[in-house]
């Protein structure tokens, strides 16, 4: 009896293992397994701010990676910034030709690439967003590919310059005209989205002024939002509301709105705007209001 107890905890030891090892094969490649290496190497444009460009690590914080043949996706590796291969990523694949998408991006989680055309992201809220796609054709020796990541997202950057007074806890973005859902093929948004994005009030943030940032993706180059900035109290009261009906907004481009949002009313001043030209991305497009 004491043999056989002992095999059988040398044979549920054996089987953890086993089990345990099989997972992390299914979660990620080993290099010395690998046919395809790609490496992140590059953007498209000058970051926000004016930094120069930079690696991965300081733009991104998730990277994700799909392949798809006839339609169908057939891999996907997710990479944290934390992760010490973090935009080196090793495939080991069967020979054959296929559709190859990565994602460079800032979400609270991965992105959903079951479908090519209608890639979704946590929550349906955008980030700064990079892309790659391409067909590539694997063989049976390693292939090593150098990837520059294209920005697929553009921004409205709202610049409020009279100070957020105490009684606001929230301020709210809804807008449509944009979308949350990507397609890999076309580069563009691929679904009419109505999309919100909140931001936090806090104490240290009240009673000065404040820029935020909305990312979105268009259904081409260029298209223009609907846009409610709202500010909210602490039951989710509206305190103060404007409308811009027309937002012009392009690929790669940040559109800045600025001017003074809990003085002096309701509506906007679309027409009354002036242009700028800036390095922070393609350019800026600056309208006051």
């Amino acid at each position: 009896m004491k043999r056989i107890a002992i095999w059988m905890a040398f044979a549920a030891i054996f089987m953890l293992v086993s089990c345990e090892k099989a997972v992390f094969e299914e979660e990620k490649d080993t290099p010395k397994n690998a046919n395809l290496i790609l490496r992140v190497v590059g953007f498209e444009q000058i970051p926000f701010d004016t930094r120069a460009q930079q690696d991965v690590t300081q733009l991104c914080s998730r990277i994700n990676v799909a392949l798809y043949q006839n339609g169908t996706r057939v891999k996907a590796v997710n990479q944290k910034s934390d992760d010490s291969d973090f935009g080196s990523v090793a495939l080991s694949l069967e020979p054959g030709t296929y559709q190859l998408v990565v994602l460079a991006h800032n979400c609270s989680g991965n992105a959903t690439t079951t479908d090519i055309e209608k890639i979704k992201f946590p929550d349906n809220v955008v980030s700064d967003t990079f892309y790659y796609y391409d067909e590539v054709t694997v063989g049976s020796s390693t292939d090593t590919k150098e990837l520059v990541l294209r920005r697929c997202v553009s921004m409205f950057r709202f610049d409020i310059t009279d100070n957020i007074p105490t009684d606001v806890r929230t301020m709210k973005f809804y807008y449509t005209g944009g979308s949350s859902t990507f397609s890999a093929l076309s580069g563009y948004g691929s679904v009419n989205s109505k999309q919100t994005v909140k931001f936090d009030i806090t104490s240290a943030k009240q009673g000065k002024p404040a820029v935020f940032d909305v990312y979105t993706m268009l259904h081409g180059e260029e298209g223009t939002l609907k846009m409610t900035v709202t500010a909210l109290d602490a039951a989710g009261n509206t305190l103060y509301e404007r409308e811009f009906t027309e937002v012009p907004m392009t690929r790669n481009t940040i559109t800045r709105y600025t001017g003074t949002f809990f003085e002096g009313g309701s509506g906007s001043k679309e027409n009354a705007y002036t242009f700028t030209a800036d390095g922070d991305w393609t350019q800026e497009n600056s309208y006051n209001f």
